[in-house]
């Protein structure tokens, strides 16, 4: 199967277990429509012409928001998967730019080749590569190692190449398809582009469009139907499915709020596979994401240990309060 690394399977283990607080926090699905917004995600079909910036500024003009931040820039002509973050939640937008990515790519050839020899050079595109981006880039142009997960020939007419590939972040398409094309000796190009994986998102996952949108939120506007909105709109808990997780004691959940690490004892849960520095994300019973941080132990380690810190903290997106206190500041 053609998998992304963030399409991994893991197993949870039991490190601990503990009574849930019904009263405080809630499950992201139940969240008030406004706060629901604020703390969304939209999984959004970027069409041909408009750049994300563009598209992003759309997004808030829709929805009436402040804040609004797109995951992996798509370039004007390409179409497809752009994770779209809302109000609060787009402190969540790191957690998605080093995911692997999915495209669906038509390569035009300059000259036919034989089927056999596109299966041979695509055999040797795999792996690890090294792409100098083009001179139209938004990064420094300087050559650097990207990773081809996987690289699938689909359809192949006259000088029409259609193929899949799961690629690192930052790989450049356009330069895959020119690199290809030397290899053959023959020379090509990137005809078209379309995006169908980012990290978590699947092109096959509640993908919708801007009219998807602007139609889902008149609805509620004018009628007060929450129900077509919260299916377009996601909860920003959707952004880090494709990371490990930890699942932590409620009376642990306030220190993280205010930036505090995670402490071995805090831990209910951990998946499986976790090596030390690797990011995590930390939720709490009721399925909330508390932090995005950097693990300081394996898995085997985090369920061995009693005490010390097993995830330094980056980001919090839980507000301070929401979980009562359960620790004590030093005097």
């Amino acid at each position: 199967m053609n998998l992304l690394p963030s399409e991994k399977k893991r197993e949870t283990f039991i490190k601990s277990e503990d009574a849930n607080e019904k009263i405080f926090g809630k499950r992201p699905d139940e969240r008030p429509i406004q706060e629901y917004i604020q703390k969304g995600v939209i999984n959004l079909d970027k069409p041909a012409g408009p750049t994300s910036h563009e598209v992003t500024s759309w997004v808030k003009k829709i929805l009436e928001i402040e804040k609004a931040g797109h995951s992996g820039t798509l370039d004007p002509n390409v179409t497809g998967l752009l994770p779209v973050m809302l109000g609060h939640s787009t402190k969540a937008v790191d957690a998605l730019l080093n995911a692997g990515k999915e495209y669906i790519c038509l390569m035009k050839l300059h000259t036919q080749v034989p089927e056999k020899e596109l299966k041979q050079v695509f055999k040797e595109f795999k792996g690890e590569i090294y792409q100098k981006p083009s001179i139209i880039s938004a990064v420094r142009r300087e050559t650097r190692i990207r990773n081809i997960y996987y690289l699938e020939l689909l359809e192949v007419e006259d000088k029409n190449v259609l193929f899949r590939v799961g690629c690192e972040a930052g790989t450049y398409i356009r330069k895959l398809c020119h690199d290809m094309g030397m290899a053959m000796g023959k020379g090509a190009h990137m005809q078209e582009l379309r995006r169908s994986k980012s990290g978590p998102f699947r092109e096959d996952d509640t993908l919708i469009t801007l009219h998807d949108l602007k139609d889902a939120y008149v609805e509620w506007k004018e009628n007060g139907s929450e129900a077509i909105l919260r299916k377009v709109i996601l909860p920003m808990e959707r952004a880090f499915w494709h990371l490990p997780k930890l699942v932590i004691r409620d009376n642990a959940v306030d220190a993280l709020c205010h930036g505090a690490g995670l402490a071995a004892p805090g831990v209910l849960t951990v998946e499986s596979d976790i090596e030390k520095g690797d990011p995590v994300a930390v939720f709490t019973q009721k399925g909330e994401a508390v932090s995005f941080g950097v693990a300081q132990m394996k898995t085997l380690d985090i369920l061995k240990a009693a005490t010390g810190i097993v995830v330094t903290t980056d980001r919090v997106f839980l507000e301070p309060g929401t979980y009562p206190k359960g620790w004590k500041a030093k005097e």
